[in-house]
C-alpha cells in the first residue's frame, strides 16, 4: 500500500543495490526518519532467498506470530492463577482488526510492538525468579531503539518507572529496580549509538543534524518541524480518542467488555495494575505529543488485550449474572453484520438505479458483481456471533477477524486499482534500465523504486507553476529522452494523447510524460505525435485502454 509499504521497501532496496548497509537511503539521499534494523532484516532475507516482496511479507507475519506468543507468556506471568488469561489475551490481540490491517503493511511499528512486549516480559516475575532479567531488558530496548528510535522508550518507560505499584520485588528492592533499570536503558542507548555515531559521520552534516536533533524533536513539537521538511503529522490532543473505537474493534461492539472494564474496583491485582501503569500514562503522553498517526499506539494493543481479558475474568468471578446476561452479549455486532449483509445484497440494485454519482457511484458499479457473495459471508458471521454458550470470546474473535478480512478483500477487489502503482513503476523501471533520466513534479516518496527496481534517483522538480515550467524545460534540454511523472486531480485530452501512461492513484491520476512533450505543452507548443498510443488504466482496473 503506498505509501506505507512502498517507502519501507524503497529504503531497503536503495540500501541493497548500492551497498549502503550503515546509512539508510531513499532516492539516493540519506534517510534520517528511521533506524535501520527492519531494513537489515529485510536485506538478510534477500541475501538468503533473493530479492522479492515475499520475504518482507513473511517477516511481518513472523512479527505478528511472535507477538501472540509474547502476550500469552505475559498474561501467564501476570495472572498465574488464571490460566484462561494466557489464551484469552492472545485471542483478543489476534482479533484486533486494526492491528490486522496494519500488520499487512511492511512497517516499523509491528516490529516495534514485538520488542515492546519482549522488554516488558523481561520485567515480569517468573515462579522461580522474581527479579527482572535486566540484560535481556536492555537488549530488547536496544533492538527497539534500532527499529524506530527513541520512541521505544515511551512505550516501556512507565511500567518500569511505576514498577513499585505493580511489582512486589520492585517495592521491596527499589534501589536495585531503578539502578539496574537505568543500566539496562543505558545498554539499549549504547546499542543505538553504536550505529548512530558512525552512521551520522558517514551520512554527512545534514543527515547528522536531522538524525540526532530535528527528526525526533520535530515529531514532539510541531513548531520545530516548520521549514525543515520533517514528517510531523501534527494532530489535536484528542486524536487517539477518536480512533480508539476502531483500534479496539470488534470488542467495541461487545457490551460485556465495557461493563467488565467499568466494574473494576480496588484493590486491583498486580496484573491489572501493570496494564494500567502501562496504558494510561503512555496514552496521555502520546496525546500530548504533536505528531500523531493512528498506528503509533500499536504496541499498546497488547496492554489493551490484557486489560480487557482480565476484566472479563473478574466479571465472571464476581458477577456471574452479568457475565451470562444475553443483553450484554455480542448482539450489536450481529446486528451490524446483518445490516452489512442486507446493504451488500441490495447494492447491485442501487448501482443499477444510477441515483449515485461521482466516486460513490463508480465504487457501487465496481462492487456490484461481488457484493452478494460478501452478503452471504456477513449473514453467516452475524449468525455465528448470535450463538450462546461457552466460547463467546473465541466466536467473537473469529467472526471479527473474518469480517475485517472480508472487508479488506472487497476493498482489494474494488478500490485497490487506485493504489496499485505497478504500471507506472514497471514503465519507469524499463526506462531506468535503458539509462533514461526520470523526474517527478513535487515531492517524491519512493513509491516507484522497489516495484520498478530503479537504481538511480528520480529528480524532484519543485516550485510554483512558473518555476516548474522552467525546471521542466531545463530537464528536457538536459535529457531529451527523459521522462517526467506528474500527479494531477483530473487527467485531460492532452495527457490521453501525448503521455506514455495514465493511471489512477487514490483520488487523483498519475501521468508519465516524455520530457520534451510536456515541455512543449507547458511552453505553448504542440508536441510531435507519439509513436505509440497512450496506455490508460481505468479506475476499476478491469482492462487497459489505448487512446489513439
Amino acid at each position: 500500500m503506498p505509501l506505507y509499504s512502498t517507502r519501507t521497501l524503497a529504503v531497503a532496496w536503495d540500501m541493497w543495490c548500492h551497498g549502503h548497509w550503515l546509512v539508510p537511503h531513499i532516492n539516493g539521499e540519506p534517510y534520517s526518519e528511521k533506524a535501520p534494523l527492519l531494513f537489515w532484516m529485510i536485506q538478510a532475507g534477500w541475501w538468503a532467498f533473493g530479492v522479492s516482496d515475499v520475504w518482507p511479507r513473511v517477516l511481518e507475519v513472523l512479527f505478528g506470530g511472535t507477538q501472540l506468543v509474547l502476550i500469552s507468556l505475559l498474561a501467564r506471568r501476570l495472572f498465574p492463577d488464571r490460566p484462561w488469561m494466557a489464551k484469552a489475551a492472545a485471542w483478543m490481540l489476534l482479533a484486533f482488526g486494526f492491528a490486522f490491517l496494519f500488520g499487512l503493511q511492511i512497517m516499523y511499528d509491528v516490529l516495534l510492538a514485538t520488542w515492546v512486549l519482549a522488554a516488558l516480559l523481561c520485567l515480569t516475575p517468573k515462579p522461580q525468579r522474581a527479579e527482572p532479567r535486566w540484560l535481556l531488558f536492555g537488549l530488547c530496548i536496544g533492538f527497539g531503539l534500532l527499529t524506530k528510535g527513541p520512541v521505544m522508550l515511551l512505550h516501556i518507560v512507565f511500567p518500569w518507572l511505576l514498577g513499585p505499584l505493580w511489582n512486589d520485588w520492585a517495592r521491596l528492592h527499589r534501589g536495585r529496580w531503578y539502578g539496574r533499570g537505568v543500566l539496562a536503558v543505558l545498554l539499549g542507548g549504547a546499542m543505538l549509538l553504536a550505529w548512530a555515531l558512525p552512521a551520522g559521520f558517514a551520512g554527512g552534516e545534514a543527515y547528522r543534524q536531522r538524525l540526532f536533533f530535528t527528526q525526533t524533536a520535530g515529531r514532539v513539537v510541531d513548531k520545530l518541524a516548520e521549514g525543515k521538511n520533517l514528517q510531523n503529522h501534527a494532530e489535536p490532543f484528542w486524536f487517539y480518542l477518536l480512533w480508539l473505537p476502531g483500534m479496539l474493534f470488534p470488542f467495541t461492539g461487545w457490551p460485556r467488555m465495557w461493563v467488565a472494564v467499568a466494574s473494576l474496583r480496588r484493590p486491583l491485582e498486580s496484573g491489572l495494575r501493570f496494564a494500567l501503569c502501562w496504558l494510561l500514562p503512555t496514552f496521555i503522553v502520546l496525546s500530548l505529543i504533536s505528531g500523531k498517526q493512528p498506528y503509533y499506539p500499536l504496541p499498546e494493543l497488547g496492554g489493551m488485550a490484557l486489560l480487557m481479558a482480565a476484566a472479563i475474568a473478574l466479571l465472571r468471578e464476581r458477577q456471574p449474572l452479568l457475565a451470562s446476561n444475553s443483553w450484554l452479549g455480542t448482539w450489536p455486532l450481529a446486528a451490524g453484520s446483518f445490516v452489512a449483509a442486507v446493504a451488500l445484497f441490495v447494492l447491485p440494485q442501487l448501482a443499477a438505479s444510477q441515483h449515485f454519482h461521482g466516486a460513490l457511484g463508480a465504487w457501487l458499479a465496481v462492487a456490484a458483481p461481488y457484493s452478494r457473495y460478501f452478503s452471504v459471508v456477513f449473514l453467516l458471521l452475524g449468525a455465528l456471533v448470535l450463538l450462546r454458550g461457552r466460547g463467546e470470546l473465541r466466536r467473537l474473535a473469529v467472526a471479527g477477524l473474518i469480517g475485517v478480512l472480508a472487508i479488506n478483500t472487497l476493498i482489494t477487489l474494488t478500490i485497490w486499482p487506485r493504489y496499485d502503482v505497478r504500471p507506472t513503476s514497471q514503465l519507469l523501471g524499463a526506462a531506468d534500465q535503458a539509462g533514461r533520466a526520470i523526474a517527478f513534479l513535487g515531492n517524491y516518496e519512493g513509491q516507484f523504486h522497489f516495484e520498478g527496481r530503479l537504481t538511480r534517483p528520480i529528480k524532484e522538480l519543485f516550485g510554483n507553476p512558473v518555476v516548474q515550467d522552467q525546471e521542466i524545460l531545463a530537464f528536457s534540454r538536459a535529457h531529451p529522452d527523459g521522462l517526467i511523472v506528474r500527479r494531477v486531480d483530473q487527467t485531460d485530452a492532452n495527457a490521453l494523447r501525448y503521455a506514455l501512461l495514465v493511471q489512477p492513484f487514490r483520488s487523483s491520476w498519475l501521468e508519465v510524460w516524455p520530457a520534451v512533450a510536456l515541455a512543449d505543452l507547458r511552453s505553448g507548443q504542440t508536441p510531435p505525435e507519439p509513436a505509440q498510443p497512450t496506455r490508460v488504466y481505468p479506475a476499476d482496473g478491469r482492462r487497459t485502454q489505448s487512446q489513439p
